[in-house]
């Protein structure tokens, strides 16, 4: 296998695009597309740093050492990877691959690293389950979380989200933005609030509340609106909130129940 041939092999093993090898190594996506076309190749210093990328000898690189040569490394075992300044600090790539996605990509170092896996782990991860700084996927835990299912982080969005600010279907946090159903100390809903402050164009319930119907144990504003210690029957107010709400969900009952004390 001549040098051009080697060196695409190696990038495709790692799942790594033309322009994500370059950027680790400081040349174009150009540059790459030429050394594996066989249109040219890179000057000595380049070779150093694409031997010390996938952990061989230049000798082995360029394909004039055979006797002995390590299967790819990246795909048996977990190496730390030494590049340069701001190349990546470590990645392990595991050789299961799923739909053409590697089954664990683990990705870290200096700036915007991505890992792309069905499970993936690093400073940006994309996947199934994606862990990490800022994460998108199916199921997705970070500090910026976008999850289809579920979110959660600091910053989440997903049909399920959890953190500080939550937006999503179904949100629980600190900040809660939910289409059916928000919980936090700030709760905002379409349908049901409950929170510190909730507001919601359904039912809320809370410190304050403010909604259709609202249930508060300081202060409720609303077409139906209910203040703790106004001598209010929970059955009473059950009865209307179902009657305008024929769906809730039972359990909310006790939320109601609480809320008048």
């Amino acid at each position: 296998m001549n040098f051009a041939e080697h060196l695409m092999s190696l990038r495709k093993r790692r799942g790594w695009s033309q322009e994500e090898l370059g950027s680790q190594i400081g040349v174009t996506r150009q540059t790459v597309s030429k050394w594996e076309m066989g249109q040219s190749t890179p000057e000595l210093e380049k070779l150093m740093e694409l031997a010390r990328l996938f952990d061989m000898s230049i000798d082995q690189l360029v394909g004039l050492e055979t006797a002995g040569e390590r299967t790819d490394p990246w795909e048996v075992s977990e190496k730390p990877a030494r590049v340069c300044a701001w190349g990546t600090l470590y990645e392990y790539i595991s050789p299961v691959k799923v739909f053409g996605l590697p089954l664990i990509h683990v990705r870290f170092g200096y700036g915007p690293r991505l890992a792309k896996g069905i499970i993936a782990i690093g400073n940006c991860a994309v996947g199934v389950v994606a862990i990490g700084g800022c994460s998108m996927g199916l199921l997705s835990f970070g500090g910026v979380s976008l999850g289809l299912l579920l979110a959660l982080g600091g910053c989440s969005l997903g049909l399920f989200a959890l953190g500080g600010l939550a937006v999503g279907g179904f949100a629980i946090g600190g900040c809660a933005v939910g289409q059916w159903l928000a919980i936090g100390g700030g709760a905002f809903s379409n349908y049901l609030a409950i929170g510190g402050g909730a507001w919601s164009t359904g039912l809320a319930i809370g410190g304050s509340a403010f909604g259709h119907a609202a249930v508060g144990t300081n202060d409720a504003e609303g077409m139906f609106a209910y203040v703790r210690g106004s001598g209010y029957q929970i059955e009473d107010v059950w009865f209307t909130v179902k009657a305008e709400f024929p769906h809730m969900w039972g359990w909310v009952k006790d939320v109601i129940r609480w809320a008048l004390g």
